[in-house]
């Protein structure tokens, strides 16, 4: 709250609101460097959150067909990035990084110039995945095999019943897994630091204009980027919400 409010701040003080303002934001759209910054994390963003949506769905699948102490070892091996300390992760991705160069340098076929957009794509992909599956894998365990059973005794390929029976229902947690993502990738700073190379996130720009002093038209960003966010929520709740009251409204219909 006091950081929207002082977005409309007249004055760059960050103590005493002098008088009501849109200048910031008219400001912010003329701010090449933060606009640049905010499109580079957007773009990343989305592209590693559907990369990642899709291969954590797809990990999550494999697990809950494999034997239990199989799927005890890799659920346990899945939460090493979630618990390790964002510079563990950093520090340990920038070393399998620059070991990668060394090595490209010395074959013809490699690229061996990656640090940049490439490697904080792989970056957030990496931190990403294990949030999809947490997301993605309790509602796996909660949904009846028998219902893909019938799908297939009743004509379906196992790709046609996973497409209708399976993906309909784990649809809400593969959403949620999706904007977790999104969440998590514009936000992250230590992991992103590390392996940027000579390129910026907007976390990053923010980061080198603290070094002097932080213009409100970071303020007038930040109450930006809430308010969309919040509203994505927002929608994805009442959209969600909706949809459980109409499964409610015909499962009481079909009992009547």
């Amino acid at each position: 709250a006091v950081m929207i409010a002082f977005s409309f701040n007249e004055s760059k003080s960050r103590s005493n609101f002098t008088g009501f303002t849109l200048g910031w934001y008219k400001s912010l759209f003329h701010n090449e460097m933060i606009l640049s910054a905010l499109g580079l994390s957007l773009v990343l963003a989305l592209v590693s959150s559907v990369i990642a949506t899709v291969l954590g769905t797809a990990a999550s699948l494999g697990i809950a067909s494999m034997s239990r102490k199989s799927r005890l070892l890799v659920t346990n091996i899945t939460y090493i990035p979630v618990v390790n300390p964002e510079i563990i992760t950093g520090i340990s991705l920038m070393l399998l990084f620059v070991a990668y160069q060394r090595f490209a340098t010395q074959s013809a076929w490699l690229p061996d110039n990656i640090m940049g957009l490439p490697t904080l794509l792989i970056a957030h992909i990496a931190f990403n995945v294990p949030y999809v599956i947490f997301n993605v894998s309790p509602k796996l365990k909660q949904l009846d095999i028998k219902l893909y059973e019938a799908a297939l005794d009743l004509g379906c390929d196992p790709r046609q019943a996973f497409f209708k029976v399976i993906l309909p229902e784990i649809s809400p947690a593969i959403l949620s897994a999706f904007l977790i993502c999104l969440t998590y990738s514009i936000d992250d700073f230590m992991i992103s630091y590390f392996n940027c190379g000579t390129v910026e996130t907007l976390p990053i720009a923010i980061y080198s204009m603290t070094r002097k002093k932080v213009s409100p038209e970071i303020y007038a960003l930040s109450t930006i980027m809430f308010v969309v966010i919040l509203s994505v929520i927002l929608v994805s709740n009442a959209m969600e919400s909706r949809s459980y009251r109409r499964d409610q409204k015909t499962l009481r219909k079909e009992g009547a």
